[in-house]
C-alpha cells in the first residue's frame, strides 16, 4: 500500500512539475501600449504605441465613446510598433489613419494592439489633453 501511495504520488509530482515549468512566465514578456490622444476644436488626433512586442503583424483599435476605428495591418519594428490616427488631411497623407473631427468622446480614448490571430495583446484607456 505504501509503496502504491509513494509511486502514485511521485507520478504526480512529476507530472505537475512539467506542467508548471511549461507555463508562461506571467509579464515576462508581455507587451506594453501607450496612448496618447488630444481633442482640439477642429481635430482629434491619437497614437498608439506598443513596446516589448513579439515579431509579427499588429492592427491598432481606438475605442471613444461609441466611435470604433481600426488601423491597417502593421509590422513590428525591432520589438515596437507604432500607430497615428488624426482627423487633419495633412497627417493622413503622410500615413495616419484618418478618424473623425469629433472622434474624441468625454475626453478618454481606449486602444487596443491585435495581432494576427485576432487576441488583444495590450489594451489601456487614457485621458486627453485639450488643447
Amino acid at each position: 500500500m505504501k509503496s502504491t501511495i509513494l509511486k502514485t504520488s511521485t507520478a504526480l509530482s512529476a507530472v505537475m512539475a512539467v506542467f508548471f515549468t511549461s507555463l508562461p512566465a506571467a509579464d515576462a514578456n508581455a507587451a506594453n501600449i501607450r496612448v496618447k490622444c488630444e481633442k482640439r476644436a477642429d481635430q482629434s488626433k491619437v497614437s498608439v504605441d506598443g513596446n516589448n512586442m513579439v515579431s509579427g503583424n499588429y492592427i491598432a483599435k481606438i475605442v471613444s465613446g461609441d466611435n470604433v476605428k481600426e488601423s491597417e495591418a502593421k509590422a513590428t519594428v525591432g520589438d515596437e510598433i507604432e500607430f497615428d490616427f488624426d482627423s487633419s488631411t495633412k497627417d493622413v497623407t503622410t500615413g495616419a489613419t484618418r478618424i473623425s473631427r469629433s472622434f474624441i468622446q468625454g475626453g478618454r480614448v481606449t486602444g487596443q494592439l491585435i495581432n494576427e490571430q485576432g487576441f488583444t495583446v495590450a489594451q489601456t484607456t487614457s485621458t486627453c489633453s485639450v488643447k
